[in-house]
């Protein structure tokens, strides 16, 4: 089977506000980040299957003949509606040699991978192709990078076996894929996100998928239509944490003050319904400096709550007091307890008080970056539209 070249990406998320009272049933509304993930597919005539993941430094091939006899006997083609095929997962894990049950992050990226190809092409002749991904998301820091991962691999893989089609007409640099047909990659990106994380809320799959906004309210993940570009700085203070531990910090916290801490998720409910107000407003109306003045007052009330919560830290404490410093608002975004912080640029925002900020910032050993909040989901693209550097890196394997 001959399959066509592509080239996809998709952006990694971020939490604007609702971090961990969206557990106990309250809104959150998180944000594609543009920070992206981009893979290319190239078809070849050797005979093998290559994945090239240099953020991994990881490099695999295999024969045709090899993966073929990993496909269920059966031959027929899995659907992406269905539970993951745990006899199937089975012969792939031990195919990769994690026969304890242990896989590293490397090897759940393949694990991911090849239950995908193997599921769209396994029931006819498998393809000779090779895969390159590479992705400006830092690896493990709760900003979507293994989901952007996985809605990359299933939108390239359902185009390379005709499942979806192309977007892309001649003249376009860049497009995106009908409503039925995103609907379908984020169906076999939440199929990759099991693969990898084995229980995934599928928030993080649907950015990626969607761009823009979602609402994530109890398990209903709800695109929001129209959002605007705010400009960002993200911080990682690279300060390691367990989101299942600080879950269950803020869970003993609610058992043991319920009084004090229901009050505090109400309000954090009301942030996000707040700001998503102010966001849909912003894009029917001239954007004002009111508008900004509410998202900052917003940000500084959801981190002080997130303090009271528990997952604060020193180093996201240094971050808010950095920024504040330069007139800038800051909160934490995700799990909280180290990980990463977002901070809102203002439109005018001089470009000096940006390049000192981030300068301060990377004082304090953490890495920071300017960025955007709400752009794009998944797109194709063609060469002409990929930075001139990622191009590179795909174009080196």
């Amino acid at each position: 089977m001959q399959v066509r070249n592509c080239l996809v990406s998709a952006p990694g998320k971020a939490i604007l506000h609702g971090e961990h009272a969206v557990v106990h049933g309250k809104a959150a509304l998180a944000v594609s980040l543009n920070l992206r993930t981009y893979l290319r597919l190239n078809a070849t005539f050797n005979g093998k299957v290559c994945i090239n993941l240099p953020n991994m430094d990881t490099f695999l091939c295999w024969d045709l003949s090899e993966l073929k006899q990993l496909v269920t006997c059966s031959g027929e083609k899995k659907e992406e509606g269905q539970r993951l095929d745990a006899e199937f997962v089975k012969r792939l894990r031990d195919f990769l040699g994690a026969t304890d049950g242990s896989l590293n992050s490397s090897n759940t990226a393949i694990l991911a991978f090849l239950y995908i190809y193997l599921s769209l092409f396994g029931s006819g002749e498998l393809p000779s192709l090779t895969v390159t991904v590479w992705s400006e998301l830092p690896p493990g820091a709760g900003l979507g990078s293994s989901a952007a991962y996985s809605v990359c691999l299933a939108a390239a893989l359902l185009c390379a076996s005709g499942t979806i089609t192309s977007p892309l007409k001649e003249w376009e640099h860049t497009a995106r894929w009908c409503q039925e047909d995103l609907e379908l990659i984020n169906s076999w990106a939440f199929q990759g996100e099991l693969m990898i994380h084995g229980n995934p809320s599928g928030v993080d799959n649907a950015v990626g998928t969607w761009g823009g906004m979602l609402r994530f309210l109890a398990g209903k993940i709800i695109p929001l239509s129209r959002v605007p570009l705010l400009r960002i700085l993200l911080t990682n203070t690279k300060v390691p944490r367990s989101t299942k531990v600080l879950v269950a910090r803020v869970k003993d916290r609610i058992n043991k003050f319920p009084s004090i801490m229901i009050p505090v998720l109400d309000s954090v409910d009301a942030i996000s319904c707040t700001c998503e107000k102010v966001l849909t407003d912003m894009t029917c109306e001239p954007i004002t400096g009111e508008h900004y003045n509410i998202l900052e007052e917003l940000i500084d009330i959801n981190q002080h709550h997130l303090n009271v919560m528990g997952v604060g830290n020193p180093a996201l404490d240094t971050l808010c007091r950095v920024t504040l410093a330069k007139g800038l608002h800051s909160k934490l975004t995700g799990a909280g307890g180290g990980g990463c912080g977002i901070t809102l640029l203002r439109p005018e925002t001089d470009s000096l008080i940006v390049q000192s900020t981030v300068q301060d910032l990377r004082d304090c050993s953490f890495d920071c970056w300017e960025t955007s909040i709400g752009g794009p989901g998944v797109q194709q693209h063609s060469l002409v539209s990929v930075k001139e550097e990622v191009l590179e890196v795909l174009n080196s394997y």
